[in-house]
């Protein structure tokens, strides 16, 4: 498992974006040589976990729970076949473009050394929003990606460090559940009913995700 490449973006001002300021973040591009990789702080107020790295948009996107984000070279190439054009890394917002490992199967939780020292742990899967879609230009492709089901994954940073093209990535940590990012995904976009299969995961799920799961299963509990 590998990291081909670390994609960083900058401020552009564009037309289908609500975020503050009408820019976003979302083109992401390659940069050369080592990124630094920390905690960016809570929801609404910290941004990437990346150096250099743009979020315009502090409603919805960055903060510790979604403080680096990556998605699949093999799913890139997926989509290039669907969508008959290239794709290249970093076109989909994703910080890490990996190779060699199944995004979809990693388990919230899950934790990767990067490098020597950056150690990031999973939390959920990406969900699609009006920026994405418009940055694409591709007809309901909110929708596609959905029910796709490889919505790539988010990490919050559990040690610091630094990443690089070519790093190779170590899975030091499997947690005693089966809680998959896939199925994490599916339970809060189009299979509200998984929702209870994710309390496994306990405080390693997105907060988000999690205050789902427990409503969900109070409102069973109590019907």
């Amino acid at each position: 498992m590998t990291v081909l490449t670390v994609n960083a973006g900058r401020p552009t001002a564009a037309s289908y974006t609500d975020a503050p300021g009408g820019r976003t973040g979302i083109d992401k591009h390659p940069v050369e040589g080592p990124v630094r990789v920390a905690d960016p702080g809570p929801e609404g107020v910290g941004g990437s976990g990346l150096a250099g790295d743009a979020v315009c948009d502090l409603r919805h996107h960055g903060g510790s729970h979604q403080a680096v984000y990556a998605f699949a070279r093999e799913d890139l190439d997926v989509w290039e076949r669907e969508l008959g054009r290239p794709l290249r890394n970093g076109c989909f917002g994703e910080n890490l473009t990996t190779a060699g490992v199944r995004l979809g199967e990693t388990l919230i939780g899950e934790r990767w050394r990067i490098g020597d020292e950056l150690v990031l742990e999973v939390t959920s899967g990406r969900i699609p929003c009006r920026t994405f879609a418009g940055h694409l230009g591709e007809a309901r492709w909110v929708k596609r990606f959905t029910q796709a089901a490889a919505p790539g994954v988010y990490f919050r940073v559990v040690a610091a460090g630094t990443v690089r093209a070519g790093d190779p990535v170590e899975i030091v940590h499997r947690p005693d559940h089966e809680v998959t990012v896939e199925l994490q995904f599916r339970a809060v976009t189009t299979r509200r009913d998984l929702l209870p299969l994710l309390l496994p995961a306990g405080a390693a799920l997105h907060p988000e995700a999690l205050r789902k799961a427990r409503a969900y299963e109070a409102g069973l509990a109590a019907s």
